[in-house]
């Protein structure tokens, strides 16, 4: 074992948990593991995800459709949910379709203020 790291069991626990319920942040993590006799710090779980590639739930998402595709698993409904509203996200929001050019206009303002009486 490597000075300063956790347990290899415990760090497969983490890094497990993160494909398992990729929404879950290190907290939750840390405090599900701590139910199991796992004790991980928050920072500890952070720690491991960095030394995985894992650390954004983007990251999470990948890795689980990288195990999917590799072991061809059945998705759970945490799983499942993390997915579609990964893909939720990624549609575009807001966009404004017009019929020609110059149908839209837009104005920005700002207040400038007063400085030193001018």
């Amino acid at each position: 074992m490597i000075k300063n790291r956790v347990e290899e069991c415990i760090e497969q626990a983490v890094v497990q948990m993160a494909i398992d319920n990729p929404a879950w942040g290190q907290v939750r993590v840390s405090n599900e593991l701590r139910k199991k006799g796992m004790l991980v710090s928050p920072g500890g779980v952070r720690s491991i995800w960095l030394r995985h590639d894992m650390e954004t739930f983007q990251k999470h998402l990948k890795a689980l459709s990288t195990k999917v595709e590799q072991e061809g698993i059945v998705l759970d409904e945490n799983q499942v949910a993390a997915l579609e509203k990964a893909k939720a996200e990624k549609q575009a929001h807001g966009e404004i379709e017009t019929y020609y050019p110059g149908s839209l206009v837009a104005q920005d303002t700002y207040y400038v203020g007063i400085s030193n009486g001018v």
